[in-house]
């Protein structure tokens, strides 16, 4: 495995005999060239970030993953946050969401309860996550991918597999050369970092991309792929968790070395078919494709309370900023729902859930709160005195934004109200989601 930086699980080369020159890409310049192997800055520009490996052209499966995404976004658009430690979290029930490098510094992590963040890092700014926000700077993120390979896998909003073999002719240059100038646009356009991992399959490529994060940039090549497992725990196997680890390590394994030793059909009768999928993981091999994601069935929001409701009126409130949270996701995918969904939570275990279905598909925040007001309402009457601790919107049987909300003699309103959410939308483009509201979201 090489990186620009140099940190590498292995140094191990492909034969005994290794060559005087490897192929070079510089991270700042993009120049791509052969280079000495002992090379440490790029002879054009003479920048230290100078990214060699002899597989380094012949690669094409590629791993994208935002720095610390929400906190990046935070810092983009505040400037003054850039060199402060911020956590994108909240509530007293909440838990962190993410944080920046400099929270992480201090033991901040994803998942961390939020009163164990702000004891390890007393003096960081706590965003609460807009996701609205980061949604629309993923789709930002995700179309400049788009534009080099259809071949896009999301994993989440601020993460996606790759595949471009066979674009060398197309983008005049090979995979890691158009993925540096990719990440050179989302740097500049965008205004974020992200890191990539270069492999020959997905769960190399993604295993790579945390190696030198952030802003970095991994390979691992055929040639080195079983020296860099093996130096690795189990737990950098995709999917080994904590239960697994402690069942490895009750055998007494903690290495991936020690798997790669066992036969498959030995593994297979002790773990069965997890067993099968370790005995090809350990040795680097994986057969999936990178496969663009289907549509969304559904689109929905949800909030957990910092402490439970059981008042009508609170609830409709929280309600009607997640129908205009649901009908802006639906608007930017040109999309419309026939079916509202309310979920609501009034313990950690149990949940339950109304569905009904439309006259008509929507996309209107006005459609969707009057709903599930009525939904809500109904729930109330049906368990009387519960308190609640999460609430949630959603439109599911999606069809194209052209069939939605049409004309209605039966409500001549309808058009009215129809036009003044377009104008609202009109001026959040322009000035803001918070620049205009109307009067329930005050």
């Amino acid at each position: 495995m090489t990186s620009s930086q140099g940190k590498s699980p292995t140094t191990a080369a492909a034969n005994n005999d290794p060559p005087d020159s490897l192929d070079s890409l510089c991270r700042d310049c993009a120049t791509l060239d052969k280079v000495a192997r002992h090379t440490r800055r790029c002879p054009a520009c003479g920048s230290p970030r100078l990214l060699k490996h002899a597989e380094l052209t012949q690669l094409g499966v590629a791993h994208l993953d935002c720095d610390a995404f929400y906190a990046a976004v935070e810092k983009r658009d505040n400037p003054e946050l850039n060199d402060r430690p911020v956590i994108i979290g909240g509530g007293r029930r909440g838990v962190v969401s993410t944080c920046c490098y400099i929270a992480r510094i201090h033991g901040v992590h994803s998942a961390m309860p939020m009163f164990q963040a702000t004891k390890a890092c007393p003096d960081a700014v706590i965003i609460k996550p807009d996701m609205e926000k980061y949604g629309r700077v993923g789709r930002e993120v995700r179309a400049l991918m788009q534009e080099l390979t259809p071949l896009v896998e999301p994993l989440s909003i601020d993460e996606a597999f790759m595949d471009l073999r066979g674009t060398e002719r197309l983008h005049g240059g090979a995979p890691a050369l158009s993925l540096l100038k990719l990440v050179h646009r989302i740097e500049r356009e965008i205004g974020i970092t992200v890191s990539i991992g270069l492999s020959h399959n997905k769960f190399l490529a993604k295993l790579s991309s945390d190696f030198d994060k952030p802003r970095g940039f991994s390979i691992i090549g055929q040639a080195e792929t079983l020296d860099t497992l093996a130096a690795l725990p189990v737990s950098a196997i995709w999917g080994v968790g904590k239960a697994m680890q402690a069942r490895l390590a009750r055998d007494g394994i903690r290495q991936i070395s020690q798997l790669q030793k066992i036969d498959e059909s030995e593994l297979a009768r002790r773990y069965e078919a997890t067993g099968l999928r370790l005995a090809r993981l350990a040795k680097g091999q994986d057969n999936r494709a990178v496969t663009p994601r289907a549509a969304a069935k559904s689109i929905s929001s949800e909030t957990t309370f910092s402490e439970d409701l059981s008042d009508a009126v609170a609830l409709e409130k929280h309600l009607w900023h997640l129908s205009e949270r649901t009908a802006a996701r639906c608007k930017a995918k040109a999309v419309a729902g026939k079916t509202l969904v309310l979920k609501m939570k009034a313990d950690r275990l149990s949940s339950l859930t109304r569905s009904r279905a439309l006259s008509n598909p929507t996309q209107l925040a006005d459609v969707i709160f009057e709903q599930g007001r009525d939904m809500l309402h109904q729930v109330l009457a049906e368990k009387p005195g519960t308190r609640f601790r999460l609430i949630g919107i959603g439109l599911a049987g999606l069809v194209d934004e052209k069939l939605a909300d049409p004309l209605d003699l039966g409500d001549p309103d309808k058009a009215r109200r129809k036009a003044a959410e377009q104008a609202m939308d009109v001026l959040r483009d322009k000035f803001g989601k918070d620049s205009i509201k109307k009067g329930r979201g005050l």
